[in-house]
């Protein structure tokens, strides 16, 4: 089994036990990352307020213009990507670090503009920074797998020639799917919780459309982005997806066993 492990890039996620589980595990890993704390940070650095927008469907992302772009070209396949690689070198895991232009990883179609809710009314947003991933050069992975390496990857993607911003969680779906891969998401929270600020309420599994779209009713704020990812891993081929914390004591072994809320193919059904 190829486990694709996403590591979040808020500043309430913390990544070392997710590494020492990857040295650990005997599954063929592929770990995809994004690193919106460390773009924040260097825009502030540099003066620059960042910019989310929310999409008519309630999901927030970034608005990526072309002096964020340089930066996310920095942050991400640079400090983050690095970051990783060698934790994991450390932790005796031959990792190799990738951005989805290497290779063609991630491919697709780049965005002039993007659907935004401002002031309670729905605009469009000028803007080619950005694109949808339409496929995944899964060879690539395939054979650093067999080689004994562990692939970390991270956006932009390459879309037109041109290197642009995409949402990790969709590039982890997209990598998850194309490898028929179990996709751990590992996040700040437990799970998808049924009430957003009660973490007893966890959801442990869904199995069923109802409880499928008792999920995507549940999912509030920065979980409605994960929900749509989980969605578009297991359309696209993924095995199931677990979306747990990152911060438990072993992360990756916690979601594959029992822990966060695991979603199964057929509750899309």
């Amino acid at each position: 089994m190829t486990v694709v492990v996403k590591i979040g890039g808020a500043r309430a996620v913390n990544p070392e036990g997710a590494l020492a589980d990857i040295a650990e595990l005997d599954e063929d890993c592929v770990v995809v990352h994004g690193g919106s704390t460390a773009v924040d940070d260097t825009l502030d650095a540099m003066g620059t307020e960042p910019e989310y927008v929310e999409t008519p469907s309630g999901v927030v992302g970034r608005f990526t213009d072309e002096e964020t772009m340089d930066v996310f070209k920095m942050a991400l396949p640079g400090l983050v990507n690095t970051d990783l690689v060698t934790g994991l070198q450390n932790a005796g895991v031959d990792a190799v670090g990738l951005s989805g232009v290497d290779g063609g990883l991630l491919t697709g179609k780049r965005k002039s503009a993007v659907r935004v809710v401002e002031d309670g009314k729905k605009k469009i947003r000028r803007g080619d920074h950005s694109g949808t991933i339409q496929d995944v050069n899964a060879d690539l992975l395939d054979t650093l797998l067999a080689s004994g390496y562990t692939p970390v990857a991270s956006p932009p993607m390459l879309a037109e020639g041109t290197a642009v911003n995409t949402d990790a969680d969709r590039a982890a779906a997209a990598v998850a799917g194309a490898l028929g891969a179990t996709l751990v998401v590992l996040t700040d929270v437990e799970g998808v919780y049924a009430d957003p600020d009660d973490p007893s309420t966890r959801i442990e599994s869904v199995e069923t459309p109802a409880e499928y779209d008792a999920l995507t009713d549940a999912a509030e704020g920065f979980m409605t982005r994960k929900v749509m990812a989980a969605t578009e891993a297991l359309e696209s081929g993924a095995r199931e997806v677990v979306v747990a914390s990152a911060n438990a004591e072993r992360p990756i072994v916690t979601a594959l066993d029992a822990g966060g809320t695991h979603i199964h193919p057929e509750a899309l059904e």
